[in-house]
């Protein structure tokens, strides 16, 4: 069956805080200039909000811009940030650190406490009221070109597939949707960006290095809670080669948003990042938030965190990337919904702009040289060196910190380097030390399966499986013998499992793809970079109420 084709003006893939601040502002523009546009959105979750997951504290100064009038058209910012506590852990106690320490980018004064998914939902509101054709539940998994190199749009993936990739009896093709300018704003690790680097030459800076956070979303007892009371912590459980730290964010209605992110430069292939943040809770001044309360959510999601350095090219003829795409968050001040909103504002300026002029396809080098002189840019320079900083450890990249940032001011005239590429930093197996963790106790800690149940995920099992081996052999043959298997352990959905084989001796990898929360870290972390994430059924993965 053949695919239809839409003809559009733009189209935006995924419905982030990037792409619906792009569509947002490109009809802003068109209604300012009397200009027509055709916009539309596609977004592989089942709804918009279903796959956005971060802690998320929200700095509004792009929403400010973006839409001034926020609070009288009922933006969900219900909770300012109204005090705020950073500890380094050790393994009995915490030692606070005082506000006078803290880098500037630690403050929260003037931020809100939010739930991002439902902060999506509410700037999807806003696109539509203003035009945006917005089709959730349709991934796009394929990129579509001219036959002059530049980005014709995108295809939808088939519906109805069955496991060998033939069409089944409720079989559905994809469609095309063809713009004079595609972005794209999938989010960390992109399937279709990670395709369009390589082809454009588009990383020109060094390479992009994760993290992954870990989230629980916990109801808790009244007396437990403190509305407004933003914390973080460095330190214990991890190693202080090993970068990471908590959050533990306080909502409205006696809910306090809890996480735990790693780096994914970590270099013993027994660590588990899930199991170190189920450690975590265990803390002695960290479990009496949790005695009495329940946990209501789940999830995981992979971070960009190489910020400055590992700034993409933005553009390519037809197209841009925008957001986590482009590894715009800010470290330091662990947020990145801000600089992503701002990024897609400045692509839709562009692409507005370029539409009107009558050019269709070329590159918007107009956006690029936007980004380069805003606040997005001048704060991401800002930060580049503390990131980095951390490759001496836990307290040579805190003291770094405080000079890189208290004193300097994050004007220093030099540029730290990262450490490479995450893949590469895992060491083998017989020069580490296994870690014993404890078992969960299903009331404070729980078993990965457990919680991947809270998270709603689902996928059809008959259809392909979207975790693609290169190399079958590869899991058992180098992974599990030089590297004890690492991705039983960096998977926090428990997707990837060595079982004995059914055919004779030893292990093979069973991927149990149905319980995949997208978090892209095994595409990350994988040592030989032998499992490729794709896009599964439009609708399918997790399904986030309030993260």
């Amino acid at each position: 069956m053949e695919r239809e084709a839409m003809e559009v003006d733009v189209v935006i893939v995924g419905a982030g805080p990037s792409g619906l601040s792009a569509a947002i502002r490109l009809m802003q523009v068109a209604q300012d200039s009397g200009q027509e546009l055709s916009v539309v959105v596609v977004e592989k979750g089942s709804e918009v909000g279903a796959h956005i997951l971060s802690g998320a504290v929200l700095e509004p100064r792009a929403l400010n811009e973006l839409v001034p009038d926020w609070a009288d058209k009922g933006a969900p910012l219900n909770t300012p940030v109204t005090a705020e506590k950073m500890k380094i852990l050790t393994t009995a106690s915490a030692i606070p650190v005082p506000a006078l320490f803290m880098p500037p980018a630690m403050h929260n004064k003037g931020n809100y406490i939010i739930s991002l998914g439902n902060f999506c939902r509410w700037l999807a509101e806003q696109a539509e009221a203003m035009g945006v054709e917005i089709y959730p539940g349709f991934a796009a998994a394929e990129v579509l070109f001219n036959d002059d190199g530049s980005v014709k749009g995108i295809a939808t993936g088939d519906m109805g597939l069955l496991k060998d990739g033939t069409p089944g009896p409720n079989h559905e093709p994809g469609m095309e949707l063809h713009a004079k300018y595609t972005l794209f704003s999938e989010g960390c690790r992109g399937h279709l960006g990670k395709q369009l680097k390589p082809h454009f030459d588009l990383q020109v800076g060094q390479p992009q290095t994760y993290g992954i956070g870990i989230k629980e979303l916990w109801e808790v007892k009244p007396e437990n809670h403190r509305r407004g009371l933003v914390m973080h912590t460095a330190g214990w459980p991890l190693p202080a080669d090993t970068y990471g730290g908590s959050f533990l964010y306080h909502l409205d209605d006696n809910l306090v948003a809890v996480g735990f992110v790693v780096g994914l430069d970590y270099s013993n292939p027994y660590l588990s990042p899930y199991e170190e943040f189920q450690r975590f809770k265990t803390h002695p001044d960290i479990r009496p938030t949790f005695e009495g309360g329940r946990r209501i959510a789940y999830g995981a999601r992979a971070l960009n965190e190489g910020g400055y350095q590992c700034l993409p090219k933005l553009t390519f003829p037809g197209g841009a990337l925008l957001g986590c795409e482009a590894g715009t968050m800010n470290m330091p001040k662990i947020k990145g919904t801000h600089t992503a909103m701002k990024s897609g504002m400045l692509a839709a300026e562009a692409a507005a702009a370029a539409i009107a002029a009558g050019r269709a396809g070329d590159e918007l080098t107009e956006y690029a040289d936007a980004f380069k002189g805003a606040w997005v840019h001048a704060e991401l320079r800002a930060a580049r060196n503390v990131r980095p900083s951390f490759k001496w450890g836990l307290w040579g990249g805190t003291m770094y910190t405080g000079i890189d940032q208290l004193i300097l001011r994050g004007m220093a005239p030099w540029t730290l380097k990262h450490h490479g590429t995450d893949h590469e930093s895992l060491k083998k197996a017989k020069d580490c030390k296994p870690i014993d963790y404890p078992k969960p106790d299903g009331v404070l800690t729980f078993d990965k399966l457990t919680n991947v149940s809270f998270s709603a995920t689902n996928h059809e099992e008959e259809q392909p499986c979207h975790l693609r081996l290169t190399d079958d052999s590869v899991p058992v043959t180098v992974n599990l013998a030089e590297y004890a298997g690492p991705e039983a352990r960096f998977c926090p959905a428990g997707v990837y499992e060595f079982v004995d084989n059914p055919e004779g001796q030893g292990q093979v990898l069973q991927i149990n793809a149905q319980n995949c929360v997208h978090c892209k870290t095994c595409d990350i972390k994988d040592p030989t970079q032998n499992i490729t994430w794709v896009t599964p059924q439009g609708g399918e993965g997790p399904n986030y109420p309030n993260m």
